[in-house]
């Protein structure tokens, strides 16, 4: 064995296995796996079958942890239609002869996507919400052939952190304000940020806080025409809320993950991107078209492809090179079951259940920093207690009591405790119950 390895080594070029881990930082390396030397496959699957079992789903424990990924209720039919061959193994159907039918499901997912939103035209996917950020601040800027870009101060930290990706590259300048007493957008703040070097704003609703933010209604009219709104939504909260495209939105974005997706371990998920016509030559993405063909019949094709493989670099959109074509199929699959009703009944079902919960925070005297504010379905709640001290507490009930904020987010006092709570329609009685006995002995 000692003399396979080393003719093994020798051809590889190097002196030790290490070196092929060699691009994974020292610092999350694992050091220890607790493993004898020398097991074979069959008892080496078996062991870290046994590890795994130690690992616990959000089916067995009391979940409110949202947070950017949501536990929504998944219809089966969804999963039956993605699974097919035509769908699971389709990548971008560049022969249109041969693709009709997947272009059909893009064509279906555009199409419901922006009567959701209240948008001209909608692409076929981005990779996420993250990224459709980052195009977003981009697109503003090539549209205003301005350089700054305002952002909430509260934002999900992997939004800012790839909007910053895209803004380096681009020579975009991202700018924060913050928010007023109510947890929304700082009118105020933002009249006074706004000069000529603005190219657009991007506001949340519901923001990270989960509150509807009714302030993004005049933010439009305070930035002018000459100015990018981008609106960042909650698509499932659209079954009982306004559409950006009513409140003078120029741009839309948000996750798709809440529609029909499930976890997934965190991905993949689709990006949505909405705009208005005449902005729509300046959208990244692709976009599927209906049209004819030579004998008069209908048939699909991509009628914009704004990426540089496909066009003049120095006239390309974004070097986007796919998109989500399956994870969109999805969407289209779980919006059609749902519809307006269906979508709007989840919508209140998960407004319902948020407020059923606030109720029990109350009975307990919790913290709830805006608790006067509307939200959806997240809210935030504060505990003086140590971090240490909640988890603990948390594991006795075997519950996840949402999203602790840190540091990143700046809340880093001592024995005080932040928790974004997400309910969904898939909470429980007994995961209510399991919440009250918490709260029953940190609040």
């Amino acid at each position: 064995m000692s003399n396979d390895l080393t003719d093994i080594l020798k051809e590889l070029n190097i002196k030790s296995p290490d070196e092929l881990f060699a691009d994974i930082p020292e610092s999350i390396r694992t050091k220890v796996l607790g493993l004898p030397p020398g097991m074979d496959e069959d008892a080496l699957r078996r062991t870290a079958g046994e590890y795994a079992g130690m690992n616990k789903t959000i089916d067995q424990q009391h979940s409110f942890l949202g947070f950017g990924i949501y536990n929504h209720f998944v219809p089966a039919a969804v999963a039956n239609v993605i699974g097919r061959n035509e769908f699971l193994t389709a990548y971008t159907p560049y022969q249109a002869e041969i693709s009709q039918g997947l272009m059909q499901a893009l064509f279906e997912y555009q199409s419901l996507v922006a009567e959701l939103l209240d948008m001209d035209a909608v692409n076929s996917s981005m990779y996420d919400v993250s990224t459709s950020l980052g195009e977003a601040a981009r697109m503003a800027r090539n549209i205003t052939d301005k350089d700054e870009f305002i952002v909430p101060a509260y934002i999900h930290r992997n939004k800012r952190a790839v909007l910053d990706n895209y803004a380096k590259g681009a020579g975009i300048k991202i700018r924060e304000i913050g928010f007023d007493e109510r947890g929304m957008i700082d009118l105020d703040a933002l009249g006074n940020a706004i000069n000529d070097n603005t190219a657009g704003v991007y506001a949340e609703y519901p923001n990270m806080f989960g509150i509807i933010d009714t302030n993004v209604s005049k933010i439009k009219e305070i930035i002018g025409e000459s100015r990018m709104f981008v609106a960042g939504v909650n698509p499932i909260s659209l079954g009982v809320l306004s559409p950006p495209g009513k409140f003078g939105a120029d741009i839309a974005i948000g996750e798709g993950q809440v529609l029909g997706l499930g976890l997934n371990l965190g991905g993949p998920v689709v990006g949505l991107f909405g705009t208005k016509e005449q902005y729509i030559r300046k959208m990244p993405g692709k976009i599927m078209g209906l049209a004819k063909d030579h004998n008069g019949r209908i048939a699909f094709s991509m009628i914009l492809q704004t990426r540089e493989q496909h066009i003049r670099r120095e006239k390309a959109v974004t070097n986007m090179t796919s998109n989500q074509a399956l994870m969109a199929v999805a969407a289209a699959v779980y919006l059609s079951l749902l519809g307006d009703s269906g979508l709007r009944k989840v919508g209140k079902i998960n407004m319902g259940r948020t407020r059923q919960l606030i109720e029990i925070a109350k009975e307990f005297d919790a913290t709830l920093p805006y608790e006067d504010s509307p939200v959806f379905n997240e809210f935030l709640i504060r505990l003086n207690e140590s971090k240490t001290f909640v988890n603990r507490i948390a594991r006795k009930y075997n519950l996840i009591p949402g999203y602790i904020l840190g540091k990143e987010y700046g809340f880093n006092e001592r024995n005080t405790v932040n928790i974004v709570t997400n309910v969904t329609e898939r909470n429980t009685d007994e995961d209510f119950n399991a919440y009250r006995e918490f709260l029953r002995e940190v609040a």
